[in-house]
C-alpha cells in the first residue's frame, strides 16, 4: 500500500515509483523463467526488429517477449500479484483488470533504446487515468543499463501526434519540439520495485551499455469504466472466462502463505498483503 502523498505524486507528475513490492527471490525466479521463454522462441525473420537486440557486431539478444501471462502460470500468477493491484486500486479508486502484459529483456551491453511515447497512443483508451501501467524490476535498473525516464506531467496534455522513427520501424514517438525536455527525470529502481505510469506520460529508455540484465516486466491494467472505438480491449485477458478463478487462485494461495508465516513465526511477512481481496 501506499500513503495518500504518493497517490498526490503519482498524479502530479503521472509516474511513481514503490520500492519492495516484492522479494528478491521472487523475481529472480521470473527472471530466469524470462531468459529460458526466450532462448525457446522461434524469431521469424520479418519480426526479428521487433523481438530482438542485434550488437554492431552482429551478436543477437532476447529484446521482448509478448504476452508472457499466456506462456506460462508463474508468469500469470507474478501478473495478477495482489500486491501490484492493492495500489492500482488506490490510484484510480476502482477494482483494477489486467488487459495485456510484455517482458522487456535489453540484454547486457547492446540492449536498445527506446524512444519517448505514450502508450495510449496505441490503446486508445478513455479515460486515460484509469489505463495505468505497473512495470516490474527482475535486475536492479540505473541509468547505465537503461531506467525509464518520463516527462513529468505529460499526461496532463492528452494524446500526442506521433510520428515515425528513422531508422526504427517498429517505433512512433512525437516530434522532439512536442517535449518539454525541461520536465524529463530518470526512475532508477532496486529489483522487486515497481514503476507505476499513467497511459498518456510520456516515457522511454537508453541503450543498456552495462553489463547486466535490464529486464522490466510491463503489466497493463484498465477499470471497468475503460471504453475504447477500437479492438484494443477485446483480447484483454480480464475477459477471458477463467481470468476471475485465476485471480481467486493467486489471492487464496498468498493468504495461506501469510498465515503458515503467522503461525510459524508470530508475525507475517514484511511483503505480504495488507488488503486481500476475495
Amino acid at each position: 500500500m501506499i500513503d495518500a502523498e504518493q497517490v498526490r505524486i503519482f498524479h502530479e507528475r503521472g509516474w511513481l515509483v514503490v520500492e519492495g513490492i516484492f522479494s528478491p527471490d521472487e523475481v529472480d525466479d521470473v527472471a530466469r523463467l524470462a531468459v529460458e521463454t526466450a532462448d525457446s522462441m522461434e524469431v521469424e525473420e520479418s519480426m526479428e526488429g521487433y523481438l530482438l537486440d542485434r550488437s554492431e557486431s552482429g551478436e543477437t539478444a532476447p529484446r521482448k517477449i509478448d504476452s508472457p501471462y499466456l506462456r506460462n502460470p508463474m508468469f500469470r500468477d507474478f501478473a495478477l500479484d495482489g500486491r501490484l493491484r492493492d495500489i492500482l486500486r488506490q490510484l484510480t479508486g476502482e477494482e483494477p483488470l489486467l488487459k495485456s502484459d510484455q517482458l522487456f529483456m535489453k540484454p547486457p551491453r547492446f540492449g536498445s533504446e527506446k524512444p519517448y511515447h505514450q502508450d495510449n497512443f496505441y490503446f486508445r483508451c478513455t479515460p486515460g487515468g484509469h489505463v495505468i501501467t505497473a512495470w516490474i524490476a527482475l535486475d536492479d535498473v540505473d541509468e547505465e543499463n537503461g531506467c525509464l525516464r518520463y516527462i513529468s506531467g505529460s499526461h496532463k496534455k492528452g494524446i500526442i501526434d506521433h510520428v515515425e522513427v528513422p531508422g526504427q520501424p517498429y517505433n512512433l514517438a512525437p516530434p522532439d519540439e512536442m517535449i518539454e525536455w525541461e520536465m524529463e527525470a530518470s526512475a532508477p529502481v532496486r529489483k522487486g520495485g515497481v514503476v507505476y505510469h499513467h497511459s498518456e506520460t510520456l516515457h522511454s529508455s537508453r541503450r543498456n551499455t552495462s553489463d547486466r540484465w535490464r529486464r522490466g516486466y510491463a503489466t497493463h491494467w484498465v477499470t471497468a469504466s475503460v471504453t475504447t472505438e477500437t479492438a484494443n480491449l477485446d483480447s484483454a485477458y480480464f475477459r477471458s472466462n477463467d481470468y476471475a478463478e485465476h485471480v481467486r487462485a493467486v489471492d487464496r494461495r498468498k493468504d495461506d502463505a501469510v498465515q503458515s508465516s503467522t503461525v510459524s513465526t508470530g508475525k507475517p511477512p514484511a511483503n505480504a498483503r495488507h488488503d486481500p481481496v476475495r
